[in-house]
C-alpha cells in the first residue's frame, strides 16, 4: 500500500467537449511514482484528460490541487516543428535552465536521435524522439505521454521503455502498444462509458480486470432489467401515479427508464469480419534470389521466399529498414535488380497503407464505403451502410461527415471497414494498429486470427505481432532479411544470440581463447560460509521487516493521522519505502542462495 499523498489532485471534476459532457463528478489522484496507463476507446476523453492534468484546458467545475514547485510536462500526439531548424533545438525547447544542455545531450545520445536533422526532413520517428526528449529533458514530475510509441521501431520503443522504468517521477502514458504498456505500468486509469476506474496494478492486469467488470456489470444488470420488469407491472396494475405517496416511486421508474434508455444508445462493440474471395491459389507469392538497392546501400540482398496460402507474415525492423520496400517488391509493384518474383492465380489483394492514400478527405463516410446506393454487399449479404459502420463504432450521425473531420484513429477505422468490405484473399497491412483503440486492436487480432487468406503486415507492436503472425521476417537495413517462425522476443532472442556468436569468432586467437577458458573455468562445489550464513539468517530478518512494514501501513491507512502529524506521516511513509526496498533486497538475495544451492546440490 502507498501512503504517500499525491503530488496532484482533481476532485468531483466536470468536463465538456462543446456541448457534450465528458466526465461528470470525476476524480484523478497521481502520486510520485506512478506509471499509469491511460486507457478507454478513441473518442472517450483521454486526450482531453491529458490536457486538462497539462492545465491546457480547465474543468467546468470541481478542485484542483497540484504540490508547489510541481512541474508538468507534456507531449502531444501530434505536434508542429516548423519553427525549429535541428531536432536537437526542439530538445532544448524543453529545458527549464539553458545552461543545463548537458542534459539534453544525454538524452539525444540515449534515444539515438539525429540531432542536426532539419524537422522538416525527418521522418516520424526521429521527429517522435526528438518531442520524447523535449519532454523529459525538464525532469518534469508529472510526465504526459500521447501516444509514444506511434512512428517509433522496436529498437526505440524498447529503449523508451528503459528511460521510463529508471524514471522518478509519475508518467501517465496514452498508448495502443499492450506490451509496452505491461512492461513500464504500475496504475490504471480506466475510461469506460463515461466514467474513470481505477487500478493500482499494471496493464497486464487488465484483461483480468476487463472481465471483472463485465461480470458485475451482467449481474447489475439483470438486477436493473428485473427491477424495471417490477416497477413497469407496478405502474400497469392501475395504482394512481398522481397520488403524492407514490410520485417518488414513479420519478424512479422514469429514471430507470431514462439509464435504460441511454445503455441502448451506446454505440456497440466493433464487429467486422472479411469479405472473402473465391481465389484459391495455394502458392501466394514465390521470390527467388532477389536483390533490390537504392545507390550504394543494399535493402534487400539475396533473399527467397515462399508464401502459401494462410500464411501470416510480420516484417520488422529498424524505420528506414526498408519494410515497406520489401512488400512493394513481393507484391511486383517494385522491380528487383537481381531474382524474379511470381504471384498465384486468383490473387485478390486489399491494402491498408499507413499513409491512408486510399482515403479522399472530400468524401463523406458514406460515399467512401458506398459510392452509390445506400448498402454494402459484405459476407454475402447487403448492409445499410449506417449499421456497417455502426460495427467500427461510428455512430449514425457521423455518416453524412467528411473524412477530413476524423482523428487518426477513426481513419484507420474507416480504412479497416473499406478493406475489409471488399472480397480479398490477400491482405496488406502497413502499419494498421497506429492509433487504433484497444477494443478495435482486439477484434482486429480476433478477425486475422480467423481469417483463412493470405496476410502481410508491418508492425512494431510486438503483442499484435505475437498474436497473430505465423512467421516474421526481420530486416536489419544491412541488405540482410531472414524469415523466423515464433514470437517477436523469441526472434530477438535468435539475433543476439547470433550476434555473440559472430562478435566470438571476429576476437583475436589469445582473446578467444581467453573468454572460452573463463566459459569453462571449473565452477564451486558448495556454498561459501558468508552464503551459509546468510541463508540461515535471512529468514528472520525478512519477518521482522514484513511486520515493521505491515505496522507502519496500519498507522498510514488512518485517514486523520496526516492532517494531524503531517511532518510524522511524511517521515514514516520515506521510512516505509527503505524498509520495502530493503526488504526486496533481502528477499532477492535470499532466493538467489536458494537458487545456487539447489543448482550445486543437483
Amino acid at each position: 500500500m502507498d501512503n504517500n499523498p499525491p503530488i496532484y489532485t482533481l476532485r468531483n471534476a466536470s468536463i465538456s467537449f462543446g456541448l457534450k459532457p465528458l466526465f461528470n463528478e470525476l476524480n484523478v489522484y497521481i502520486k510520485r511514482g506512478d506509471k499509469i496507463s491511460l486507457i478507454g476507446r478513441n473518442g472517450s476523453g483521454k486526450s482531453t484528460l491529458l490536457k486538462v492534468i497539462a492545465g491546457e484546458i480547465k474543468p467546468d467545475n470541481g478542485e484542483l490541487f497540484t504540490q508547489p514547485g510541481i512541474k508538468i510536462s507534456y507531449m502531444p500526439q501530434e505536434a508542429n516543428l516548423s519553427g525549429y531548424n535541428s531536432l536537437r533545438e526542439v530538445v532544448l525547447s524543453g529545458l527549464y535552465d539553458i545552461h543545463e544542455e548537458y542534459k539534453a545531450d544525454i538524452l539525444i545520445d540515449e534515444l539515438e536521435i539525429l540531432k542536426d536533422q532539419p524537422p522538416k526532413s525527418a521522418s516520424g520517428g526521429e521527429c517522435k524522439k526528438a518531442l520524447l526528449a523535449k519532454a523529459l529533458v525538464g525532469e518534469p514530475d508529472i510526465l504526459l505521454l500521447d501516444e509514444p510509441t506511434n512512428h517509433l521501431d522496436v529498437v526505440a520503443i524498447e529503449k523508451l521503455e528503459e528511460v521510463i522504468k529508471k524514471w522518478s517521477g509519475a508518467v501517465v502514458i496514452i498508448s495502443h502498444d499492450k506490451a509496452f504498456l505491461s512492461n513500464i505500468t504500475n496504475n490504471m486509469f480506466w475510461l469506460d462509458r463515461g466514467t474513470m476506474r481505477h487500478s493500482d496494478k499494471g496493464f497486464s492486469f487488465f484483461e483480468k480486470w476487463q472481465e471483472q467488470v463485465i461480470e458485475q456489470d451482467i449481474i447489475e444488470q439483470k438486477n436493473f432489467n428485473k427491477k424495471l420488469e417490477e416497477e413497469t407491472e407496478w405502474l400497469h396494475k392501475g395504482v394512481t401515479a398522481r397520488r403524492k405517496r407514490n410520485q417518488g416511486r414513479l420519478r424512479r421508474l422514469i429514471e430507470l427508464r431514462e439509464q435504460r434508455r441511454n445503455q441502448i444508445k451506446q454505440v456497440g462493440s466493433v464487429n467486422f469480419e472479411i469479405e472473402k474471395s473465391e481465389g484459391n491459389s495455394k502458392l501466394v507469392i514465390e521470390a527467388k534470389s532477389i536483390s533490390k538497392a537504392f545507390g550504394n546501400r543494399d535493402i534487400v540482398k539475396d533473399f527467397s521466399l515462399k508464401v502459401i496460402r494462410g500464411n501470416k507474415i510480420g516484417i520488422v525492423g529498424p524505420n528506414g529498414a526498408g519494410k515497406t520496400t520489401l512488400i512493394k517488391l513481393l507484391t511486383k509493384k517494385l522491380d528487383p535488380d537481381k531474382g524474379f518474383v511470381r504471384i498465384g492465380k486468383n490473387l485478390e489483394e486489399a491494402y491498408f497503407d499507413q499513409t491512408r492514400m486510399n482515403l479522399d478527405l472530400t468524401k463523406t463516410l458514406w460515399k467512401t464505403l458506398c459510392e452509390d446506393g445506400d448498402h454494402v454487399f459484405v459476407r454475402g449479404a447487403h448492409r445499410h451502410v449506417v449499421a456497417y459502420l455502426k460495427d467500427f463504432l461510428f455512430k449514425p450521425e457521423q455518416a453524412n461527415t467528411p473524412v477530413s473531420a476524423l482523428s487518426g484513429g477513426e481513419k484507420n477505422r474507416l480504412m479497416l471497414a473499406k478493406i475489409l468490405s471488399n472480397p480479398s484473399n490477400f491482405l496488406v497491412l502497413d502499419e494498421p494498429t497506429n492509433d487504433l483503440d484497444m477494443d478495435t486492436l482486439d477484434l482486429l487480432e480476433e478477425v486475422l486470427s480467423e481469417y483463412d487468406g493470405t496476410v502481410l503486415i508491418i508492425s512494431h507492436d510486438r503483442n499484435f505481432l505475437d498474436k497473430v503472425a505465423t512467421s516474421l521476417i526481420y530486416m536489419k537495413g544491412d541488405g540482410k532479411v531472414i524469415e523466423f517462425v515464433g514470437d517477436y522476443s523469441a526472434l530477438i532472442k535468435q539475433i543476439k544470440e547470433e550476434e555473440a556468436v559472430n562478435a566470438l569468432k571476429n576476437q583475436p586467437k589469445e582473446i578467444k581463447k581467453e573468454i572460452e577458458t573463463k566459459q569453462v573455468s571449473k565452477k564451486p562445489t558448495k556454498l561459501s560460509f558468508k552464503d551459509e550464513y546468510l541463508l540461515k539468517t535471512l529468514p528472520t530478518e525478512i519477518a521482522k521487516l514484513e511486520n515493521e512494514i505491515n505496522s507502519s501501513e496500519n498507522k498510514l491507512a488512518d485517514p486523520l493521522f496526516y492532517q494531524k502529524c503531517p511532518e510524522e506521516f511524511k517521515n514514516l511513509a520515506n521510512n516505509l519505502e527503505k524498509m520495502k526496498l530493503d526488504l526486496e533486497e533481502k528477499e532477492t538475495k535470499w532466493l538467489e542462495i536458494e537458487m545456487l544451492k539447489e543448482e550445486l546440490e543437483g
